[in-house]
């Protein structure tokens, strides 16, 4: 970014009084970012203008070419849809269950009937009249014609051995029962026996009716009287087991499937493509057009006249300012911080006006709506900032979304919803960067339950939630790889350095560590000590405890250009500052820190961690050095600030107040002796209130309660890494002098 923008963002993103903006351009700039969004959302979903239908009617000529200027769907007539669906039903054939048992069950029950029939018109005394008892007990209501058949032996058997016949011979082939007279018409029918489904031609089967036909017409002529013929009905409908039960339910259900197939859309009408063509008559077909463009038109919400509707595009950019506003004023009241910095500002304007614009491609070409990248967002704004303030950007998105024409179906909010609650808050259990397939199963996972339980609750069709699913899984995809591509390009601009960004920079192989590890060990170990100790206290209090840990690994890269000047380097006795006057040594040890910020710099290491290295001995003073001056010099003797205090500032920042506080007492604890709790205690105490006392943590936002829950936190690590240690002199940090001011002797960490 150029130098004049770079200054307007600056000026801009102050405080709101402030000499370099006043209040009102402050928030003005603000209240401009939510207005020139809301024009832009309303300006990609425009209205429409509507063509004026009147005068199009039936029989008449049209005056005029109609030429449809966006896309709209012909529903078909409630007349067309009945007859099409009911077309449907009929093409389904009916579900019967195949009863094996069912020979066995009728010829059982008709040999009983014969066998005790026999037993009561053989009997010695028998009468007409015990036969009219049986056979009426038996549930067979024979007329005294059809009982005086069943006294003849002949008749009897010739009943007999024709029902048993015709139900051994006929059942098997398949015999029904009644069915209602809307399947009766079937041609086919479907049979299902345990796994196995067959369709059989409707004439291959009988009704029970049709068997008991073709049962009369098997008994011998000799008999095959009238009364006989009804009889045998009587005794087969008595008995009857058809080998075929209706199944209602099935059928039902298949058939109600094969209704709910049927197209509710006559045909799709392009943008461009004319619906009525002048000097031509309007037909059944063209009036069914013009009556679906005029409904689309009334659906759009368009003008009646031509040109734009001011009033909607008014309304529209009302409707999303107010939304926008109520997000604002929730980074005014609970983010200062992100609404104090217009750059951030910018970053969550554009990314709102990068969805809406691919909302508006999906919109107009018709694709799924699961594409739609509210994850992407959310991931973003996760990442940048928090996963609170990433849901509800989220949840203000959908909502948006849910109220754009093209996606205003009751399923998009809170599918939508929920997709991006879970890009949001899916940060949270992925730490690099190089994870992001976590990213894409959370998120897939979660949106396709959404549409799932949607699905299901509204009893929709199958086939399209098997369609839906898919993009849903690649919408999840690119909002993942998107977000972890742009990520980089949004921390430039934002000069936000993120978690997974902080953990890459730990990374031990990173050249400038790999350096530091080989060129001065001492130093590199120091490090890591301070790291643990600066991390855990960090975390005690609510901060940053990783950006503590990453910016102690960097705090003293400076040292490696002269190591042999720090005492935790030099493997032997001989201290090389013996031989160098004050001002040199102080100038060595102040160099750490100045060169350590270059070489960082070069590095790019992010400014977030090059604070740690500048702030880290805040401006102390070099007070083991500035003592042996004045004592050279007199104590009298003025010294200049700029050779015996370090560079600055004082810590500006939780994280970096507590790494000076973990450097000083890491290095003096590894000089105590016989390391107690006490004298743990008693060092850490008075090394935390020198440096209170010495004004380094006026500019940090630390509270004397946090400074407190701090010291006990080191005190707590500290006791678990050191123990038998080489008594260091007052037990102090090399760089305190006697009276609490810092000082750095002949070799200083």
């Amino acid at each position: 970014m150029n130098a004049p923008g770079q200054r307007v963002l600056g000026r801009l993103s102050g405080p709101a009084r402030s000499e370099r903006v006043g209040s009102w351009s402050f928030h003005g700039a603000r209240a401009l970012l939510v207005l020139l969004l809301a024009v832009f959302i309303s300006l990609t979903f425009p209205a429409v203008p509507r063509t004026n239908l009147e005068g199009y009617s039936k029989g008449r000529v049209a005056p005029e070419t109609v030429i449809a200027r966006f896309n709209f769907a012909v529903p078909k007539s409630p007349e067309e849809l009945e007859r099409e669906r009911a077309e449907a039903a009929a093409g389904i054939a009916p579900t019967f269950d195949v009863r094996p048992t069912a020979v066995d069950s009728m010829s059982a029950g008709l040999e009983r009937f014969f066998t005790r029939l026999e037993e009561v018109a053989t009997r010695e005394g028998a009468t007409p009249d015990a036969v009219r008892a049986f056979v009426s007990e038996a549930g067979v209501p024979a007329s005294p014609a059809q009982v005086a058949v069943l006294a003849n032996e002949g008749a009897r058997q010739a009943l007999r051995t024709t029902a048993l016949r015709a139900t051994r011979e006929l059942l098997p082939a398949g015999v029904h029962e009644a069915v209602d007279p809307v399947y009766a018409s079937a041609e086919q029918l479907r049979l299902r026996e345990g796994e196995r489904d067959r369709t059989v031609d409707r004439s291959s089967v009988m009704s029970v009716g049709e068997f008991y036909d073709a049962a009369a017409r098997r008994l011998p002529v000799a008999v095959a009287s009238p009364d006989a013929q009804n009889l045998l009905r009587l005794v087969l409908i008595r008995f009857m087991v058809p080998s075929l039960d209706f199944n209602a339910v099935i059928t039902r259900e298949e058939r109600s499937r094969a209704q709910s197939a049927v197209q509710l859309i006559k045909t799709n009408v392009l943008a461009g493509e004319a619906i009525v063509r002048a000097n031509e008559q309007i037909g059944d077909e063209e009036l069914a057009r013009l009556d679906a463009y005029a409904e689309a038109q009334r659906a759009l919400g368009v003008a009646s006249t031509g040109g734009w509707r001011l009033s909607g595009l008014v309304g529209s950019t009302l409707f999303h300012a107010l939304l926008l506003t109520v997000f604002g004023a929730l980074l005014f009241f609970f983010r200062e911080g992100v609404y104090r910095n217009y750059r951030w500002l910018l970053v969550l304007s554009a990314l709102a006006a990068a969805y809406f614009a691919v909302a508006a491609v999906i919109g107009s070409r018709g694709l799924p709506y699961e594409l739609l990248p509210v994850p992407f967002v959310a991931l973003t704004v996760a990442v940048l900032w928090d996963g609170r303030m990433a849901l509800i950007f989220a949840v203000l998105l959908a909502v948006m979304t849910g109220a754009l024409r093209p996606f205003d179906a009751e399923i998009v909010t809170p599918t939508l919803l929920v997709a991006g609650s879970a890009g949001a808050l899916s940060v949270r259990v992925v730490r690099r960067r190089s994870q992001f397939w976590a990213f894409m199963l959370i998120i897939a996972v979660a949106h396709a339950l959404a549409i799932l339980g949607v699905w299901l609750m509204e009893g929709r069709d199958g086939a399209e939630l098997l369609t839906a699913l898919p993009w849903a899984g690649l919408g999840a995809a690119a909002s993942a790889i998107l977000a972890m591509g742009f990520l980089p390009v949004f921390e430039w601009f934002t000069g936000i350095t993120t978690p997974q960004t902080l953990l890459e920079w730990a990374d031990p192989t990173r050249p400038l560590l790999g350096r530091l590890a080989r060129e001065a060990p001492g130093t590199y170990a120091h490090t890591i000590a301070v790291a643990n100790v600066a991390e855990a206290a960090a975390t005690a209090i609510g901060a940053d405890g990783l950006l503590c840990r990453v910016g102690a690994f960097y705090h003293d890269v400076g040292k490696m250009l002269k190591p042999q000047y720090f005492i935790e380097n030099q493997p032997g006795t001989r201290n090389p500052h013996d031989q160098l006057k004050p001002e040199m040594s102080a100038a060595l040890v102040r160099e750490h820190v100045t060169e350590g910020f270059r070489l960082a710099k070069e590095s790019r290491v992010p400014p977030v961690i090059l604070d740690f290295i500048l702030e880290h001995h805040g401006t102390q003073a070099i007070g083991f050095f500035r003592e042996k001056a004045l004592e050279e010099k007199g104590s009298g003797a003025e010294l200049p600030a700029e050779v015996f205090e370090y560079p600055g500032p004082r810590p500006q920042t939780k994280e970096t107040a507590i790494l000076m506080l973990a450097d000083s007492v890491e290095s003096a604890a590894r000089a105590l002796q016989d390391p107690t709790r006490e004298r743990i205690r008693e060092l850490v105490t008075g090394l935390i209130d020198a440096k209170i006392a010495n004004g380094q943590l006026d500019e940090a936002p630390l509270t004397l309660g946090e400074i407190g829950r701090v010291r006990e936190e080191i005190i707590k690590v500290l006791e678990g890494m050191y123990h038998q240690r080489i008594d260091y002199p007052s037990t102090r940090h090399l760089t305190d002098a006697p009276d609490g001011s810092s000082r750095t002797g002949g070799a200083p960490s």
